[in-house]
């Protein structure tokens, strides 16, 4: 091989060496683009008690009145009837049509149907029964009325469901309530 056929060599391999190694990072952001575009994400406001869902481009899907739980401020333990404060990943959207739950408010006791058509389990840590579903009380849309999860009319539910597709984010926001609550018992 003739000295100048080994310049021209390593002068195509330098040249080309930084594009042949740019394939594999080009495949993975085409890849991420292309799961981007299904994507989505859900925002729950506890201070206006609306839920959100946007999709990739920032695009309004859905937004709906919703319920949080009865005591402002952020979950800490089962059973203190907050609603947890941050970001969550979804864990499965589960058919809860058939689900029974005993109401504490009322004397009707048991009642089948009580989460709606579906549960939307979030994976919140040191929880297992935290999520989004419907309720059998549309008067408790738009106040602090759960046990801890977010309520929101059967009809807006199935709505949701229907778009959520790759969805696996929900993000919750305090209000001032939950802010002025947490501050408090932080001090102490």
């Amino acid at each position: 091989m003739q000295p100048h056929q080994k310049k021209n060599i390593i002068l195509w391999t330098v040249l080309l060496l930084p594009y042949i190694m740019a394939i594999p990072a080009i495949i993975w952001h085409f890849n991420v683009i292309k799961n981007a575009e299904g994507s989505s994400i859900i925002i729950i406001n506890k201070a206006d008690m609306t839920l959100s869902h946007y999709n990739y481009k920032g695009e309004l899907l859905q937004k709906s009145s919703i319920a949080t739980g009865k005591i402002p401020g952020d979950k800490k333990r089962m059973g203190d009837f907050k609603t947890p404060e941050g970001i969550f990943r979804i864990i499965d959207v589960e058919d809860a049509s058939d689900w029974s739950h005993y109401l504490k408010d009322d004397t009707l006791g048991k009642v089948v149907g009580a989460y709606g058509p579906f549960f939307i389990r979030l994976d919140v840590p040191g929880q297992n029964g935290i999520g989004i579903h419907g309720t059998v009380d549309d008067s408790s849309i738009g106040k602090r009325a759960s046990e801890g999860c977010i309520r929101m009319h059967n009809a807006e539910l199935r709505q949701l469901v229907n778009k959520i597709g790759s969805a696996k984010v929900v993000v919750i926001t305090p209000g001032l309530t939950d802010v002025a609550i947490d501050s408090f018992y932080n001090r102490r």
